[in-house]
């Protein structure tokens, strides 16, 4: 009987190690905390989709309350880390449009200063800049740069769908990029920048578009930062999409739920998607020209083509572009944009991750708008995952995250 709690013991043990432990690349430093990390978002996944099926909250809302606690622990840990006293932070709305202002420190008076609009990411259904990370990350922002920052709280799934959360964004960038509220925030109207992370910088990539060929904006924004963005839905099958699908913290499952969510398409359309049959050639408003837009055996090099070939499907679904006409709308997949309207778009700065599913998402649009004139700067991290920005104080803090929090700081300090 003694051997009982040993073995149960041991049996708990190396259970709990087969749920933690993932295969990761070699270049991903500290992975064991990366597991960690990435077990911790599974249960939670995984609970929350249990309370969902019992009929309780659905299953958004539940990883909404344990995200909420978890920013909680975190900040109790932080010891104000992170906290600027001198950025004066104001929760109002742009637009009828919840925001979060940052004004640093150091005044308007007779000087005018960098404004930048973030928008935050988690698929379109989680994550807030007025917690963790975001929040912090606005704040030094504010402070290091003397800039105002406006985060944008935009609606969310299952709330919402597109186009609820990219409108949201282009009425409070319409409205801070009024000459009278540049004026009232001292904000110089030529250096005004859109930022965003994820399904953010999907949100920010669309939005620029948008203000950039807009004639009735006498202001536009002069850069745009995006942080590995997702920028397509229509192949899924891309390297980076293959190569990375089991790699925390974004696996390909979980990006092609989100993009379904976003578009109000039925769930159950998962596998047709994973298998590009909702793109397949037998799709007459896919035309060559619009495939063209996201060919990335064109658009990538060949240290990112490796060995892969493209998964194309003669005949897929029926009616799927009817019934998700989301799909080619360029206000949720700003890739497909064409060459006429990249070439109005502002000077860009596109983080990508090696490993990470959007990878290339992000690698072609910056092909696409060099292509069309636009300067842009690409910043590559080869020991980067899915989110890494965003980890930059303890539990999980990583020294690429804060490399990449560094790149992105430095590149609007000398671009905008």
């Amino acid at each position: 009987m003694r051997l009982l709690p040993v073995v149960v013991t041991g049996l708990l043990t190396v259970a709990f190690a087969y749920y933690v432990y993932i295969p990761l690349p070699d270049a991903i430093q500290e992975p064991w905390k990366l597991m960690m990390m990435d077990a911790g978002f599974r249960a939670t996944m995984h609970l929350a989709s249990l309370k969902a099926w019992l009929g309780f909250d659905h299953y958004i809302t539940s990883i909404r309350q344990s995200m909420d606690g978890f920013d909680g622990m975190v900040k109790r840990s932080e010891s104000g880390a992170g906290v600027m006293p001198g950025v004066k932070v104001s929760d109002i709305t742009f637009a009828g449009i919840p925001v979060r202002v940052y004004e640093p420190p150091a005044g308007g008076e007779g000087h005018l200063r960098r404004g930048l609009m973030f928008l935050h990411g988690g698929g379109w259904a989680l994550g807030s800049a007025k917690k963790g990370s975001y929040d912090a990350i606005n704040r030094m922002l504010s402070d290091e740069l003397n800039t105002v920052v406006v985060a944008v709280e935009y609606r969310l799934y299952p709330e919402v769908h597109f186009p609820v959360p990219y409108l949201d964004c282009l009425a409070a960038a319409k409205h801070f990029l009024s000459p009278e509220v540049l004026a009232r925030y001292a904000v110089d109207p030529e250096r005004v920048a859109v930022a965003g992370d994820s399904a953010g910088g999907n949100l920010a990539a669309a939005v620029s578009q948008e203000i950039s060929t807009d004639d009735t904006m006498t202001v536009k924004f002069s850069v745009q930062a995006l942080i590995y963005p997702v920028l397509q839905a229509l192949d899924f099958n891309t390297p980076s999409y293959l190569q990375n699908q089991y790699i925390p913290i974004l696996y390909r499952t979980l990006m092609v739920r989100f993009w379904l969510q976003y578009l109000g398409a039925d769930l159950n359309l998962e596998s047709q998607f994973m298998a590009n049959n909702h793109s397949s050639l037998h799709h007459s408003k896919i035309t060559p020209e619009l495939r063209a837009r996201l060919d990335w055996t064109v658009l990538l090099s060949p240290k990112h083509k490796k060995s892969y070939k493209p998964v194309i499907v003669e005949r897929g679904s029926e009616g799927v572009l009817k019934a998700v006409p989301g799909l080619l709308d360029v206000r949720a997949a700003p890739l497909l944009a064409g060459p006429e309207v990249l070439a109005k778009c502002p000077r860009a700065y596109i983080l990508t991750c090696e490993n990470d599913v959007l990878r290339d998402d992000g690698l072609m649009y910056a092909r696409r708008l060099q292509d069309a004139g636009v300067t842009v700067t690409s910043d590559h991290y080869e020991d980067g995952f899915h989110g890494c920005l965003s980890f930059i104080a303890w539990p999980f803090e990583f020294d690429v995250g804060k490399r990449a929090v560094r790149g992105y700081f430095d590149w609007l300090k000398n671009n905008l």
